[in-house]
């Protein structure tokens, strides 16, 4: 079994930023993609960015320059730091990892809300 838990969702002015965790437990040997994805009201689930075991990161076009996300490989978790947050940054965000042993696995966390607005 693996469990994602994920934290630091809330509201938040325009301008602001917003710091998200998600840290993966159980049988998560061979951790491999470590990433971010979310969902507006209406909109297909679209990814934020993701990093390799190695640390190399991808973004979204919408957000880059303002979002960054890093990895604990030590502590299995995920950080996805976001800064001048806009409106159209609300969403249900989900933490999401990729798992390469004897094939491949993805797991999702459970989403956690970010809404932008004053």
């Amino acid at each position: 079994q693996v469990q994602l838990v994920e934290s630091g969702g809330g509201l938040v002015q325009p301008g602001g930023s917003l710091r998200l965790s998600c840290a993966a437990s159980g049988s998560i040997d061979g951790i491999s993609v470590m990433g971010w994805y979310r969902q507006a009201p209406g909109n297909q689930r679209e990814l934020v960015a993701h990093i390799s075991s190695g640390g190399m990161a991808n973004y979204a076009d919408s957000v880059k320059s303002r979002f960054t996300i890093s990895r604990d490989n030590a502590k299995n978790t995920v950080y996805l730091q976001m800064n001048s947050l806009k409106p159209e940054d609300t969403a249900v965000y989900y933490c999401n990892i990729i798992i390469q042993r004897r094939g491949v696995y993805t797991y999702w966390g459970q989403g956690t809300q970010v809404t932008v607005s004053s």
